[in-house]
């Protein structure tokens, strides 16, 4: 039975096209990966399936009495609330219907008997619907899924406000788990989770009994939760059964197959042009070449996808920095001297050195990295820098902006021209369209490229990444990874993807042995 139906999808934003007659059906049980290069469309097709965007053309359709729960890679949660309202929130209509009951409860001894009789009947209704739900345990619920999140150790009585994006994603995705929707709608999951995490959403969409479409670039995650691939490139939407490296299997054979057809056809068009040349001024010959030319001109030529740019990712390096690059001195970090994060911390870290920083969400990774860079003051405690030091951040997230790509790595080097800008650009992966336009109505993958291009274009001995691999596609993560085992410097990551880093550093540290929060 088809839950969700789409038919002859076009879309596209200004003089880029992102859909070009694309059709989607969603089966019930059905747990589909969507996948494809930044910016091919993912999240703004998830937009147009939850009613957020409306398409140029086409027809969404849901089948009735359907509730979609869509986590938003975007999301935010309201000021003032806990963690226990926002969670609790899944349970709205619930508890109208709880606080409805209560009404009815009571009017009953001011009502005729032919009143009392419907309510009586209605409330009958509404009971059976709580208890078919298991209102009543409510509370059990909520404790369960924030225990199996990591959000018990947080408090739930703590300000949403007050939480890292890692811990508000786990606050969103424990609210949409809770409304128990009949499909979920997954954008980048996985994103800011830490590995524990990962494990039991990892579990839990395994033995999920409805279907979900889920969007992400951990390749390893996707191949143990879903058995159909949907693929977007060039426009269309192809859907392949099977895990992703099923589909890559398959995706790969059909481009080969493509390509071969491709180079056959262009030599017998070769060939047949030939001919014609060579005989259609002799009379003798002339049938034949006209017989050719009609050969030719009903001929359905054969056309190779175009190839996206595939990002070259170069860390320019500067001179080599003194022997130790930072020092921390009973560094306590935080934002609140009456809450801090983490207990005196002492690190060292030497040239040459990569070192990889894990731990749980909202443990304090990159207030740790800004306290070392200085841009936030640590509650107590000294960092000592090293000499000659050429520091590069990669933040998280980009601050919103009205430039366009063009606009923002100008504004970084004033002294490139603008071939050299635009080329910096398309070594990131970014086509003409994108560098044309604003950051702000990028993809998260396409806009994690501007920054790594403004990286990579400055000289340096120490980068600083804050989880650089978040909406990377797979080609721009593999780059990325080749680039930083060639990098001479020294490099200190934040990653929660193991298989990204653990080929990368020679050493990690764990932040858990410096929090307050541990026991």
């Amino acid at each position: 039975m088809s839950i969700l139906n789409v038919e002859h999808l076009t879309h596209g934003f200004g003089d880029r096209a992102i859909f070009d007659d694309v059709s989607f059906r969603l089966l019930k049980g059905e747990h589909i990966g969507l996948v494809g290069a930044n910016g091919e469309g993912k999240s703004t097709f998830m937009s147009i399936v939850t009613g957020r965007l409306t398409p140029d053309e086409g027809k969404v359709e849901w089948a009735k009495n359907v509730r979609a729960g869509y986590l938003d890679q975007h999301a935010v949660l309201q000021s003032g609330m806990t963690i226990q309202d926002a969670l609790k929130s899944a349970f709205d209509p619930l508890l109208q219907k709880e606080q409805r009951m209560n009404e009815i409860c009571e009017k009953l001894g001011e009502v005729d008997e032919d009143e009392m009789n419907l309510l009586m009947e209605e409330l009958g209704t509404i009971q059976d619907e709580l208890t078919l739900h298991d209102f009543y345990t409510i509370d059990a619920k909520v404790e369960e899924v924030a225990r199996a999140l990591g959000l018990l150790d947080l408090g739930l009585d703590r300000d949403v406000t007050d939480l890292s994006g890692g811990q508000r994603t786990k606050v969103l995705l424990a609210k949409l788990l809770l409304e128990k929707p009949d499909i979920l709608l997954l954008d980048e999951p996985t994103n800011y989770l830490d590995e524990e995490h990962i494990t039991w959403l990892k579990r839990y969409l395994q033995e999920y009994e409805n279907a979900f479409i889920l969007i992400s670039h951990d390749i390893p995650f996707l191949n143990d939760v879903v058995n159909i691939i949907y693929h977007m490139e060039n426009q269309e939407l192809n859907r392949y059964v099977g895990n992703y490296d099923k589909f890559l299997e398959v995706y790969e054979a059909r481009k080969a197959q493509q390509e071969a057809a491709y180079r056959k056809q262009q030599q017998e068009i070769s060939e047949l042009k030939d001919f014609v040349a060579r005989n259609k001024a002799r009379v003798a010959t002339r049938n034949m070449a006209m017989s050719r030319q009609k050969k030719l001109d009903k001929m359905d030529v054969i056309e190779l996808a175009r190839e996206r740019p595939k990002p070259e990712f170069y860390f320019k390096e500067a001179r080599t920095p003194g022997k130790m690059l930072f020092e921390t001195e009973d560094l306590v970090i935080g934002y609140d001297k009456q809450a801090p994060l983490s207990k005196p911390i002492n690190l060292r870290m030497e040239r040459g050195e990569k070192i990889a920083i894990v731990g749980t969400n909202g443990i304090g990774k990159s207030t740790l990295l800004k306290s070392l860079l200085g841009i936030i003051k640590p509650i107590s405690g000294t960092v000592h820098l090293g000499d000659y030091l050429y520091k590069g951040y990669f933040e998280q997230e980009m601050a919103g902006t009205e430039n366009t790509c063009l606009e923002e790595i100008w504004q970084e080097f004033p002294g490139f021209s603008q071939y050299e800008v635009r080329s910096a650009l398309a070594k990131c992966g970014l086509t003409t369209k994108h560098i044309e336009s604003k950051v702000k109505v990028l993809s998260g993958g396409e806009q994690a490229k501007v920054r790594l291009c403004k990286l990579i274009n400055q000289e340096t001995n120490l980068l600083i990444l804050d989880e650089p691999t978040n909406h990377l596609d797979v080609d721009a993560k593999d780059e990325l990874k080749r680039a930083l085992k060639d990098y001479h410097g020294s490099v200190l990551l934040v990653c929660h993807e193991p298989e990204f880093y653990s080929d990368i550093v020679t050493k990690v540290w764990n932040l858990e042995e410096y929090s307050v929060l541990t026991l």
